[in-house]
């Protein structure tokens, strides 16, 4: 029995170096948080100016009057640095350990938010968002234990574009044809999806950039292939943020956050596991234990845009 604790030991364990991606993850979702409620404030702002309620999605009209609300450039900073914040967390630690990290700023918001709003939080709701940290700490911590990371190939990233392209295409066609029927869970869901693609593609160009600078010579260097994430980056994460800024106009800020910090990683991990097999050793309770948890925390999720105070008409 000892060599299998020894291992797990092993497994688990980060470096000095890798657990400063931790506190930097930490600082990054304060941001987020904050961020998030700002631009919440902008965009409704926005709308009430308006005079009518836009349904699917903001127009274009609405996202230049953004850029005049103070309350919204200066949460898209925040925001700013939130990502500048989980990247170099990226640098230093795995995606499985500091990606979900976020959720921290689900807690913040929902607080924030309601004492700004004047709006508490409903048995329901609190319990919702209970479920969404429990599952999402519960997969982190088996993706954490079981999961081997690896460098990426070839093969792998190809596969990874592709999943990304055909998700993008299939949210623009659902998109133009059911536009006028799209409510905020729709919008999350779909912005959680396309970051947690962007979070993986943005770990992959990191660790590309590392490679290239430390001169390694089994790198690919930082060829076509790199550029084509770099740029599947910037259009996944342009789409997503129009869907983040279309849910602030029907939801409410923790449910938007609640959708990114739980969908987010869990596509983030489950792209590991299943694209790149980080999980391939992984007994067959923990892929039972996996599924529980992303089940508990989708169902968070989906509980809380029901009964959060906000979105009850």
């Amino acid at each position: 029995m000892l060599p299998d604790v020894t291992d797990l030991a092993n497994t688990i364990s980060l470096t000095p170096a890798k657990a400063i991606g931790i506190p930097i993850a930490l600082v990054g979702a304060v941001f987020l948080a904050i961020g998030a409620q700002l631009q919440h404030r902008g965009v409704v702002k926005v709308e009430t100016q308006s005079e009518t309620r836009s349904s699917g999605g903001l127009r274009l009209g609405q996202l230049f009057a953004l850029l005049r609300r103070p309350s919204w450039v200066f949460g898209t900073l925040l925001l700013g640095l939130a990502v500048v914040f989980q990247l170099t967390s990226l640098y230093f630690a795995p995606i499985i350990v500091v990606q979900p990290l976020g959720a921290i700023a689900l807690i913040i918001t929902a607080v924030v938010n309601a004492r700004v709003s004047g709006v508490r939080l409903t048995r329901r709701a609190i319990r919702s968002i209970s479920f969404c940290i429990v599952g999402v700490g519960l997969f982190v911590t088996i993706a954490t234990i079981t999961g081997q990371s690896k460098e990426i190939s070839q093969t792998e990233l190809v596969i990874v574009l592709v999943l990304l392209v055909v998700i993008t295409v299939a949210f623009a066609i659902v998109f133009a044809l059911l536009r006028k029927r799209f409510e905020a869970i729709i919008y999350i869901v779909g912005a959680g999806v396309l970051y947690g693609f962007v979070a993986t593609l943005a770990k992959v160009v990191i660790d590309r950039i590392h490679t290239l600078f430390i001169g390694a010579s089994d790198t690919h260097g930082f060829e076509w292939l790199t550029l084509t994430c770099v740029i599947a980056l910037i259009a996944a994460a342009a789409m997503g943020g129009y869907f983040v800024q279309s849910a602030y106009s029907s939801g409410p800020p923790d449910l938007v956050i609640a959708g990114l910090t739980v969908i987010d990683p869990l596509v983030a991990v489950s792209i590991g596991i299943v694209v790149l097999q980080e999980a391939a050793d992984a007994p067959w309770y923990a892929i039972v234990a996996f599924i529980v948890a992303g089940i508990l925390a989708v169902y968070g999720v989906f509980q809380l845009s029901k009964h959060h105070p906000q979105t009850q008409h």
